[in-house]
């Protein structure tokens, strides 16, 4: 079993890979064939919840990975309707996971296509994530739970599903009401049926394997089980020949798409959001796929990375990308709101992990 659960990982890394080189090559942002993060944050711009005029545009990309993976729940017998695990908490750690990935300007699987695109710079993220997942899992040696979700009506496991209907018959049908972006990273987009279809493969694939790269740090740290990550290699992997062989491969330290190098408070940024998804007990990715099985918990997540996002570009608390006109850089990076909302944001999570433990009565 173990072997097939292995095979399943890496052929989902795999399939993501393809998917995110495809549609970058159909127009996506560099190194953003998929990005959780900046999708949601996307979307929360089309609905005019933050008025960041480059970052506006309903992702097909994340109603799929969550309608891919309600459809595989559903014929495989795993959609299970439940919540009412800390939904306050989950959602409010959603929203400090968002700041720190648009911090650094990408999600955990975001900041794996970078790596295989060359992008250098997105090893401080990686550090960083890693960091953060350290101090998660500390947290969870020492007792650390958000209680558990209870069986709930099976109307509540269809809120975020729902949603996502909603969200494309928005685009389809009366885009007039929505906002999107005419240039920067909200107009880089592959046409949306594309996009709509990649999504329902790779969310379908993510929802049988359980891919999580946080989890796959977690239980290598705790349980030396590594399976989980080597789904992740599978993407490194095929995004890096992908990358080769279609003469995108640009390693480095220089411009590098959508990206900067402020390496300080990238690996702050991952450091929050590493944490983060281990108190939540999976990354964005994961989020979008539990809550495509029916689970209000993750829904709520979900709510609150969208409302993250929102804030953090209101707020002017999300990364700038590094650029290059007419031959001058323009250096990007954090500015001091930005940072003022990391810091915030790792006082929150060590605060909420300190109030969320739970130590076992001594017997007499």
């Amino acid at each position: 079993m173990g072997k097939k659960v292995n095979w399943l990982v890496v052929c989902t890394g795999a399939v993501v890979g393809l998917a995110a080189l495809l549609l970058t090559r159909l127009g996506n942002p560099g190194n953003m064939g998929f990005c959780i993060a900046c999708f949601l944050r996307d979307i929360s711009g089309a609905l005019g919840l933050h008025s960041a005029a480059k970052v506006q545009y309903i992702r097909p990309e994340i109603i799929g990975l969550v309608l891919g993976a309600a459809v595989m729940a559903l014929a495989g017998g795993e959609f299970k309707a439940r919540a009412g695990s800390a939904p306050a908490l989950r959602f409010l750690l959603g929203g400090i996971v968002m700041v720190g990935a648009l911090a650094f300007l990408g999600c955990p699987l975001r900041m794996v296509l970078r790596l295989g695109g060359g992008d250098v710079t997105a090893i401080a993220g990686l550090l960083g994530f890693v960091a953060g997942i350290l101090a998660g899992v500390a947290c969870l040696k020492k007792g650390f739970s958000l209680g558990r979700a209870y069986k709930v009506k099976k109307a509540e496991g269809f809120v975020l599903p729902g949603i996502m209907v909603g969200l494309l018959l928005l685009l389809l049908v009366v885009p007039g009401v929505l906002k999107f972006s005419q240039e920067g990273p909200g107009a880089s987009r592959a046409f949306w049926a594309v996009a709509l279809c990649a999504g329902l493969v790779c969310g379908a694939l993510a929802q049988k394997s359980r891919l999580c790269m946080a989890g796959g740090i977690r239980d290598a740290v705790l349980f030396r089980d590594f399976h989980l990550l080597t789904g992740f290699a599978a993407i490194f992997l095929v995004v890096l020949a992908g990358s080769l062989l279609g003469g995108t491969f640009r390693p480095g330290l220089e411009v590098q798409p959508v990206a900067h190098h402020d390496y300080l408070w990238s690996f702050l940024g991952m450091a929050a959001a590493g944490w983060g998804s281990i108190l939540l007990g999976g990354c964005p990715l994961r989020q979008l796929i539990l809550a495509g099985e029916g689970n209000g918990d993750s829904a709520v997540t979900v709510l609150g990375m969208m409302a993250g996002a929102a804030l953090s570009h209101n707020f002017g608390m999300a990364g700038n990308a590094d650029a290059m006109a007419d031959g001058v850089f323009a250096p990007g990076g954090m500015g001091m709101a930005g940072r003022i909302g990391v810091v915030i944001c790792l006082i929150l999570l060590g605060a909420i992990s300190l109030a969320n433990l739970h130590k076992e009565e001594k017997r007499v």
